[in-house]
């Protein structure tokens, strides 16, 4: 028997979009919202009222965005799995040989490829037709309840470090201190989605921080020119 082992991380592909998805935009968003309102020379209070709204407005916008689209998909993948059931029951030979095609076409010899699809369908013929017709797979399938909590905490953990922020700094300070705390953060959650992922970590923590240093910038200018305009 052999003693391979392969550790593969498909499995983690849906909950860890929705977690990193919204780690990201709960930092990125809240972090921006404070220092346009900071920039625009809002009082502390006002900053503070500010990034809790978004806190909650985001998380639960997170919650029903993942919600409404992953359930979208999942619809989707039923009524495919579906429509194949009822093709199985109507046309089994039919279904073998179009198995047994896509195996020949991934360069099995047509012998082999229909034996492979016989003994497959056999076995779980719902199951093969998925998973090498459709491209669905129990790991990488759609779980609408599931993305919606991972996007709802993942914001909430995210918002809530800029937010908290503001109460351990001093006002004068609290753009610069924002700015950097949430690029610092998001650094870190680049490193380790890429590390869960089993992805390149720098390439992770590069792509994150930059487009968050790039939003708060943008944010900031805009903040600062309503702010001397008004």
């Amino acid at each position: 028997m052999s003693s391979h082992r392969e550790r593969h991380v498909t499995d983690r592909i849906g909950w860890l979009r929705a977690a990193v998805l919204g780690a990201n935009d709960g930092i990125v968003s809240t972090a921006s919202l404070i220092i346009g309102v900071a920039a625009a020379g809002g009082q502390v209070a006002a900053i503070v009222i500010a990034g809790t709204a978004g806190l909650v407005a985001g998380a639960m916008s997170m919650a029903a965005g993942e919600y409404v689209s992953v359930s979208a998909q999942a619809d989707t993948e039923t009524a495919e799995l579906a429509r194949e059931r009822r093709e199985l029951t109507d046309d089994p030979r039919g279904e073998l040989a179009e198995l047994a095609a896509l195996y020949a076409a991934r360069g099995v010899d047509a012998a082999t490829a229909e034996t492979v699809a016989a003994q497959l369908m056999a076995k779980d013929a719902l199951g093969a037709h998925a998973r090498d017709e459709l491209d669905i797979t129990p790991g990488a399938r759609a779980r609408p309840v599931q993305a919606a909590f991972a996007s709802a905490a993942s914001f909430t953990v995210g918002a809530a470090l800029p937010l908290l922020t503001v109460f351990v700094v001093p006002s004068t300070s609290l753009v610069r201190a924002v700015a950097a705390g949430s690029l610092l953060f998001l650094a870190v959650l680049g490193a380790v989605g890429a590390k869960t992922g089993a992805a390149v970590v720098w390439r992770g923590l590069v792509r994150v921080t930059f487009w968050g240093a790039f939003a708060m910038a943008v944010t900031a200018l805009i903040g600062r020119l309503i702010g001397g305009a008004v």
